[in-house]
């Protein structure tokens, strides 16, 4: 059956060893990634590795130069309209022709899929605050980046695949925004969010992936991917930590020093003792410290 896998897994989405290069330039390399139908999927990157790529060449809008996807049960190229048809995409860049309103746009958008949309986008105008009558070209990059969620979403499309989607959003919009995609997700669509905003896929992603220099290098739950022994330990004072290892992302402060610590607690407890400190911290460290060594050091335990 289509879109399924060992007789019971549907996918959304499935790659098998998908890769691009423009010319000898790397694109993604043997990228081997499933979206499960009704998960909301996280795809973290830094900017430049392979995230829009990844996106484009799922779509059909690039050929990819080896290797194999499929959207919905579909073969990205062969069925490339169909799945633009039954998708709600949002690129990181909106651009829409000039001298359109923005009801014009969304109308047009409707119209591309046979569909009459007109009242679930009343709904969506409102609820992202959208004048349906501004010109295109008079809109700021926020109202800009409103209409393309609007032409993604008033279809209702059982899968919504959205590279960085909030850029350009105020905060008020960005959680409307996110209410949106929970309430579409909660009615069984799937949602793949590419994003470099680690806080978005935490607060909202179920299992995530991380693309490093355009391959896959982790692939988990987020709280397993969120995982880590190292601690985030500040100190307020003067302390010799020459003979201490595990301590990387040392940073100096006015009064001490910042430090990610992933060592024996024993040895750094007997240091700070004999230290002359006025003040010690040691927490977890936040979401962005614990991801950023997938990002420098291709997912190497901190």
């Amino acid at each position: 059956m289509p879109g399924m896998r060992d007789g019971t897994t549907k996918y959304a989405i499935e790659t098998a060893n998908l890769t691009k290069y423009y010319g000898k330039a790397r694109g993604i390399i043997d990228l081997n990634l499933t979206v499960k139908e009704g998960e909301f999927f996280g795809f973290i990157g830094p900017n430049g590795a392979g995230k829009s790529t990844t996106i484009r060449t799922l779509l059909g809008l690039i050929s990819p130069t080896s290797g194999s996807g499929r959207i919905l049960g579909m073969d990205c190229q062969k069925d490339r309209m169909e799945i633009l048809n039954r998708i709600g995409f949002l690129p990181s860049e909106i651009s829409f022709y000039r001298g359109m309103r923005v009801k014009e746009v969304l109308r047009f958008s409707a119209d591309l899929r046979k569909k009459n949309c007109d009242a679930e986008a009343r709904i969506l105008c409102d609820r992202l605050q959208l004048d349906v009558n501004r010109k295109v070209e008079e809109l700021s990059l926020g109202n800009r980046k409103k209409v393309g969620i609007v032409c993604a979403l008033q279809h209702r499309p059982e899968l919504y695949i959205l590279d960085e989607p909030t850029s350009g959003l105020d905060p008020l919009m960005q959680k409307e925004f996110f209410e949106l995609l929970e309430e579409r997700n909660q009615e069984g669509a799937a949602v793949f969010l590419s994003s470099h905003v680690l806080s978005e896929i935490q607060r909202h992603c179920s299992r995530a992936a991380i693309i490093r220099e355009g391959k896959m290098i982790a692939c988990d739950e987020v709280s397993v991917l969120s995982r880590t022994n190292a601690r985030r330990v500040t100190i307020h004072g003067d302390a010799d930590l020459a003979q201490l290892t595990g301590i990387r992302d040392l940073q100096k402060l006015h009064d001490g020093l910042s430090f990610l610590y992933n060592g024996e607690i024993q040895p750094l407890m007997q240091i700070l003792a004999q230290a002359d400190l006025t003040d010690v911290t040691i927490a977890e460290p936040d979401l962005e410290e614990i991801f950023m060594h997938y990002y420098t050091e291709g997912g190497q335990e901190a």
